[in-house]
């Protein structure tokens, strides 16, 4: 959550600081990064209340607790970005083309506040990259972005990413509208900002859908549970069902291949100690483990 509070501390000053431009030069690109900054705190204020939410104790409505209100909350994040960061950028684009007036006052103002707020942004993006790093290992950015079940840093990541494209897009186009005295430029600068959060709500989007449906354990955990289900009387595993219930929790539901000489107490003394193994490989998750033995045909 460090990544979350870095991101939120730094959005609330730069969105303060752009409205102060907007007024001052009536720029649209400037507008449209107000917006932005302001959608990005309302964004992160829901994933830090998401998180208190998914920590609540499990409770007979919800046996296996409320560790998917994180996806919840971070797909609520995906449909701010869109409809108000990304859609009225957009349209402020489109009425400043079809009504076009010259950005005011002195380049040196929003041009300051625009690298104020890209040195913010950028230290706020290294911090989520520094935090993505303790989770994803050998992983690319990219694989870890699609295959991430932490919602926070997935959006921090993004979002942190587009706020650092969007300021440099805001910084080169009102430069051209002062430099040129063609007003284009500006409402150029807030159409491309305006798809660039459409684009980012929609992977966003798609991606927080997928976990809130249940996605499954990655590749390397399914091959650690496998491997330490067999051992004694599991000869083997016919199948493995898994389910994430959190970012850090996993429902394991198994078929397992058991001894046929095996005694209902040497039975369930032998599952005992499978589910023992797999809690003892995987220590950050939180496991849900239920192990139905049965007989290879």
């Amino acid at each position: 959550m460090r990544a979350v509070v870095v991101a939120l501390t730094a959005n609330l000053a730069i969105a303060a600081a752009k409205v102060i431009v907007f007024i001052f030069t009536a720029s649209a690109a400037m507008l449209s990064e107000a917006i932005h900054s302001f959608a990005d705190c309302a964004d992160q204020a829901l994933l830090l209340y998401g998180n208190r939410q998914a920590r609540k104790k499990a409770d007979d409505l919800h046996p296996f607790g409320y560790g998917r209100e994180q996806y919840f909350y971070a797909f609520i994040v995906s449909l701010v970005l869109f409809f108000v960061g990304g859609c009225f950028a957009v349209n402020e684009a489109v009425q400043k083309m079809t009504h076009p007036h010259s950005v005011e006052g002195s380049v040196w103002l929003p041009a300051g506040i625009l690298v104020f707020a890209l040195i913010l942004e950028t230290y706020s993006l290294s911090v989520a990259l520094k935090e993505s790093r303790l989770v994803k290992g050998k992983k690319s950015y990219r694989r870890f972005v699609l295959e991430a079940k932490n919602p926070e840093l997935i959006v921090c990541l993004m979002e942190d990413a587009a706020a650092v494209l969007g300021l440099v897009i805001a910084l080169i186009c009102i430069l051209l509208a002062y430099l040129t005295g063609n007003p284009l430029f500006d409402a150029v600068g807030s159409g491309l900002i305006g798809l660039l959060l459409i684009a980012v709500a929609l992977l966003l989007g798609a991606q927080m859908k997928s976990l809130l449906i249940g996605e499954s354990a990655d590749e390397e955990t399914l091959a650690v549970i496998n491997s330490r289900l067999v051992g004694g009387g599991i000869r083997s595993v016919i199948h493995n069902k898994t389910v994430h219930l959190s970012a850090d929790s996993l429902l394991v539901t198994v078929k397992a291949e058991a001894d046929a000489e095996l005694s209902a107490a040497e039975l369930a003394g032998e599952i005992n100690g499978a589910e023992a193994r797999v809690r003892e490989a995987l220590p950050h998750l939180r496991l849900a483990i239920y192990i139905e033995a049965d007989i290879r045909r």
